[in-house]
């Protein structure tokens, strides 16, 4: 078992008797803490691994992005195959497509994040990308554009097949590009408990299904994700929940049974909101400094909290912490408003250091001819 912390600024190994232990039946588990970047627990965070059906939040991010950028609508319909239903109206979880019905976009997306529907995946990818190929391409495209090291995708819903692999940390790392890309959309779609479509045989009455989530009405907070499971890859979880302004990312997988799947579900995000405190930096808009800017109007600029920052440390520690300023080399006009200067560099004994960013709390606009001239002259001095 190893714990990172925070993912991209580690600097040393944490002391483990620091670190809250915890324990997972998962084979696979990963936690990060959104407020700060901080990553609580990882095992087996890099080892590839069948996605299952978490690989269909993949299939839900390429759709947002292209509902972000005006390259699809929520309103416009999509046909349903005879060929596409014949192949996946039985095969594992379905939103009960009938063939040749026209579905919405926004439907269809109802249809995969809350029912896991196999055959929504396929119908969507073939609405806004003309085959299911060409659509694979594109969650390819944003594995390459989210920097993910071990993942690639095959198909859209996570049908088993060998090309096709993830690791618990790129899950989190679609779950985060998620929730920060398109909040409304996640807002808009996940979280949802129960959907209805599609028709019983005989009688005809609606069919609604509940959201398999096992964070929903058991953690506060929770809004996301997807579960998944086949045979080869077990059950596996990927969640989100909000408390208090702290968002926690997991991931959970090879598990042995749905109950086990819930229960250590549970647990885990029980435990980065119990187990972790959220200590507070610097409120939003707060100055922590100034930075000497070179041929500058003005020679100085005030460094920022772009929005209200924090730490996390196991509870009971973090008392004693120490911070400090790290500017970016070469600071030279002209300066954006809110654009990143540097780092709040905060140090708490027995883990490595959080680093939060500062952003320039005013424009500075080049100076003129002379005026840089001097600036260069006083640097020169170290003035």
């Amino acid at each position: 078992m190893r714990f990172l912390f925070p993912l991209l600024f580690v600097t040393a190994a944490p002391a483990l008797a620091q670190v809250p232990d915890f324990n997972t039946p998962a084979a696979y588990a990963y936690m990060k803490d959104l407020s700060n970047g901080a990553v609580l627990y990882a095992k087996g965070a890099d080892t590839r691994m069948p996605p299952a059906s978490m690989g269909k939040m993949m299939s839900v991010y390429v759709a947002f992005d292209m509902i972000k950028h005006g390259e699809a609508q929520l309103g416009q319909t999509i046909l349903v195959r005879p060929e596409t239903w014949t192949k996946w109206h039985s095969q594992g979880s379905t939103m009960f497509l009938s063939p040749g019905e026209q579905v919405s976009v926004e439907n269809l997306l109802h249809g995969i994040v809350t029912l896991s529907g196999n055959d929504a995946c396929v119908v969507l990818a073939e609405g806004l990308g003309g085959t299911e190929e060409n659509y694979v391409a594109l969650m390819n495209k944003a594995v390459a554009k989210l920097g993910l090291k071990n993942s690639h995708f095959a198909n859209t819903n996570g049908w088993p097949d060998a090309a096709e692999y993830v690791s618990a940390r790129d899950l989190a790392t679609i779950a985060e590009a998620t929730i920060r890309d398109f909040p409304d959309l996640y807002k808009r779609f996940y979280g949802t408990e129960t959907f209805t479509w599609g028709k019983t045989m005989g009688k005809g009455e609606d069919i609604t299904q509940p959201n398999r989530n096992p964070l929903l009405g058991r953690i506060s907070g929770a809004d996301g994700l997807k579960t998944g499971h086949t045979e080869e890859a077990g059950y596996g979880f990927t969640g989100s929940a909000i408390q208090n302004g702290r968002r926690l990312v997991m991931v959970v997988a090879g598990l042995s049974s749905f109950n086990e799947r819930i229960a250590a579900s549970v647990n885990f995000m029980n435990w980065g909101f119990s187990a972790w405190a959220q200590l507070p930096v610097l409120k939003a808009g707060q100055v922590a400094g100034k930075a000497k800017i070179l041929y500058g109007a003005e020679d100085e600029v005030a460094l920022v909290a772009p929005r209200d920052l924090f730490v996390v440390a196991p509870r009971g520690q973090g008392r004693d912490r120490t911070s400090r300023i790290v500017l970016l080399p070469k600071l030279a006009a002209p300066i954006a408003r809110g654009q990143r200067l540097g780092d709040m560099v905060v140090s708490i004994k027995g883990l490595p250091d959080t680093r939060l960013p500062l952003v320039a709390g005013a424009e500075v606009k080049k100076a003129g001819i002379f005026g840089q001239a001097w600036s260069w002259l006083k640097s020169l001095v170290g003035l």
